[in-house]
This record gives C-alpha cells, sequence and structure tokens, in this order.
C-alpha cells in the first residue's frame, strides 16, 4: 500500500472518531438537559402542592437533590429536598406594617412516592427534617419597634482579616450589632404619624449601636441588649445622656412573638447571620403534607 493511502485511511480513522466523539456528547448533552428538565417539572409539582397550605403566599422554591433525576423519580427517593418559601406573613407588627419571613425546610433522605403525581395531601417521609426562618433587618425593625432598625454580624475582633470573603455570611449569637434611632424617655414613640427616624419627629431622640446577643426561652426568641458598640465595625453614637442609657439600651431588648418554622418545627436555636435574624430547628424521622408547611 502506498504511502498516500496510508494517510488517507488515518485520516479518515480521526475524522471517523471524531464524528463519534461529537456523537457521543451531543447525546450526554441532550440527556443531561432532559434530566433537568423532568427535574424542573417535578420540583414544580411538589411547589405547587407546598403553595395549598394556607401560610404560603407565594409559590416556593423547591430542590429535589438526585442525578441522574430520572432513577430517583422512579422511586420517589431523595437524598436531600429543599424548600424557600419567602414572605410568608407573621404577627407581631401591630400597626407597624405588614411582616414576613422567609421559611426554608431541607428534608433529608426523603421519600416522596409517585413524584408526578404530588398533592398537598401526599405524605413526605423522610429521615430528618432541618427547618430555617429568616427574618430581615426591616422585619426584625417592625417587630421590635424600630423603624430603622439593621442588624449586623461583625466578625471576631480577634480574627485578623475578618469578615471577608473567604468567610461567606458570618453567624453569631452574641456580640451581634443592632443599629436604629429611639426616642429618649418622655419622648412618644411616633410624633403624630412620624416615628423617631423620621426628620419631622421633633422629640428627643438618638440613633445608635448596640451589642446584643440572642437566645430561645421556651421556644421564643429573646434579644437582649448589652451595651454600646464602639467599633471597630461602622456604627452610630448619637450623644445619650448617662441618665437615658439604661433606658436606651432596653429599647433594643425584646422577646419576640411565636414565630413560624416549617411544619411547626419547634424552635431550638437563634443567631444572626450576615444581615438577618435565623430561627433554627430541627425533628427526626416522620413524615409530614405539603399543605401543612
Amino acid at each position: 500500500m502506498s504511502t498516500p493511502s496510508r494517510i488517507s485511511g488515518a485520516a479518515r480513522l480521526r475524522r471517523g472518531l471524531a464524528w463519534s466523539a461529537v456523537a457521543v456528547a451531543i447525546v450526554l448533552a441532550a440527556a443531561f438537559l432532559a434530566d433537568l428538565v423532568i427535574a424542573s417539572r417535578a420540583e414544580h409539582r411538589l411547589a405547587r402542592a407546598v403553595l395549598e397550605s394556607p401560610a404560603v403566599v407565594y409559590e416556593p422554591e423547591v430542590m429535589l437533590t438526585a442525578f441522574p433525576f430520572l432513577p430517583a423519580a422512579g422511586s420517589g427517593e431523595f437524598g436531600l429536598v429543599h424548600i424557600s418559601a419567602r414572605g410568608v406573613p407573621i404577627g407581631g407588627c401591630a400597626d407597624r406594617g405588614a411582616c414576613s419571613a422567609d421559611v426554608d425546610a431541607r428534608l433529608h433522605d426523603a421519600r416522596l412516592g409517585d413524584v408526578w403525581d404530588l398533592t398537598g395531601s401526599t405524605p413526605l417521609a423522610f429521615e430528618r427534617l432541618t427547618a430555617e426562618t429568616r427574618i430581615n433587618s426591616v422585619n426584625l425593625g417592625r417587630l421590635m419597634g424600630i423603624v430603622d432598625l439593621y442588624i449586623n454580624t461583625p466578625a471576631p475582633v480577634d480574627k485578623v482579616g475578618g469578615g471577608g470573603p473567604g468567610d461567606g455570611l458570618l453567624e453569631r449569637t452574641e456580640g451581634i450589632l443592632l443599629s436604629g434611632t429611639v426616642p429618649f424617655p418622655g419622648s412618644p414613640a411616633r410624633d403624630g404619624k412620624y416615628p423617631p427616624s423620621a426628620s419631622e419627629y421633633s422629640y428627643p431622640k438618638a440613633k445608635v449601636s448596640v451589642s446584643a446577643r440572642v437566645a430561645v426561652v421556651d421556644g421564643r426568641v429573646v434579644i437582649e441588649a448589652t451595651d454600646f458598640y464602639t467599633g471597630p465595625e461602622e456604627h452610630f453614637a448619637d450623644p445619650v445622656p448617662a441618665e437615658f442609657r439604661s433606658h436606651v439600651l432596653k429599647l433594643f431588648s425584646a422577646t419576640l412573638p411565636d414565630l413560624p418554622l416549617a411544619w411547626g418545627v419547634p424552635v431550638t436555636s437563634a443567631l444572626s447571620r450576615g444581615s438577618d435574624l435565623i430561627l433554627l430547628g430541627e425533628r427526626s424521622g416522620g413524615t409530614v403534607e405539603a399543605r401543612d408547611y
């Protein structure tokens, strides 16, 4: 066989292998996309089932963890099911505006049954359920009666470079930073329709930052201001007369009303994470229904 013939044969082989690789890649990509579409449809079914709960206002985000998805869908078994319902109404804000929270749940080693026939009454079995409710600064301020309240989680003072991107969202139960505007003794809670944070409020007030700790007592979250904050994080420090300092600190302390966790899981701990207050709870294996979320 001549040299050109051998080269031509080798070239055809290389082209054949290349086209085979392309075909395999296309098949794998198509299978991957099909798996994603199927997973999305199943997640939507569970989201609609959870939306049957009277406490859930908006369709929640749902993630069924399994890859490839189709075999897991056939068995109805998933290593993790994550549900996040945003804007769940909560009480306790009186006339300070509507309050809401984000209510999350994770079902570990979940057994959902037929994922194509999920309804509000479908039993959802699990080995462990972890629940988390997030309350942002605006809603926490309404609960505590401090309209411009802001919660922040400072980095530990002994950690060089703490709070950087590598740390992610910091979490604390003590040394939490709360900032807001509160009235002095003798000043009303409102000046007509204006809260202390408004420029139209004409009575003595102060915008300050305090350090606080958070705990759970008898199932309710207790926030206790421990001292005025002096740094190093950015903070507010309007002058407060010595005789008013104790009064001002108490305004940043509160026992919050009963707040919801998914499926009525009891609150067992609380902490700050970034600019949110986090409530946590957990229960062992059991069964729940989506409509009771």
